[in-house]
């Protein structure tokens, strides 16, 4: 497994972000029984510079949390036989991985939030990264029979790893 981790901002946690992708990533990918070795990036930014990726990539202007950019397409979530995700799939020259994708954070409003629902930074950190990492194996939250799938398996996979409210 490969992380790239950037922080564009001087905001600090009180836990290593990049261990704890690495944790998550290694959960999300054993979950779904990923036969891949696989690659991620993840940036952290300011809410200045999320807004305005929200409005360019997303044709919405606010803040936001978290943005998702996968690098390959599911019809059915995870499905590693799936024929549009084997015709779309992305594997890295340099280290032959699965290109996951790419996921933005915002450590402002992860600490914000955090304070807001009552439990620690790391709590919302994992949350947000498990959601992004769902909408990167092809999970979306559109329809109600969507977002309830989508959070049972969020649940489960932050239990697994013992991250609870």
């Amino acid at each position: 497994m490969t992380v790239f981790f950037e922080n564009e901002t001087d905001e600090a946690f009180l836990f290593s972000p990049q261990e704890q992708v690495k944790v998550l990533v290694q959960a999300v990918c054993g979950y779904f029984k990923c036969p891949y070795e696989t690659e991620i990036s993840i940036l952290l930014v300011s809410e200045d510079t999320i807004r305005k990726m929200n409005r360019e990539f997303r044709a919405i202007d606010r803040k936001t949390d978290v943005l998702s950019f996968p690098m390959s397409d599911f019809r059915k979530p995870s499905c590693w036989t799936d024929e549009l995700f084997l015709s779309t799939q992305s594997i890295s020259p340099e280290t032959n991985e699965l290109l996951l994708g790419d996921i933005v954070l915002c450590p402002e409003i992860i600490k914000r939030q955090a304070k807001e629902y009552g439990h620690s930074e790391e709590r919302e950190f994992s949350f947000l990264v498990v959601h992004s990492l769902l909408h990167l194996l092809g999970f979306d939250h559109q329809e109600e029979k969507e977002r309830l799938c989508m959070e049972e398996k969020q649940k489960d996979i932050l239990n697994r790893c013992h991250i609870n409210r």
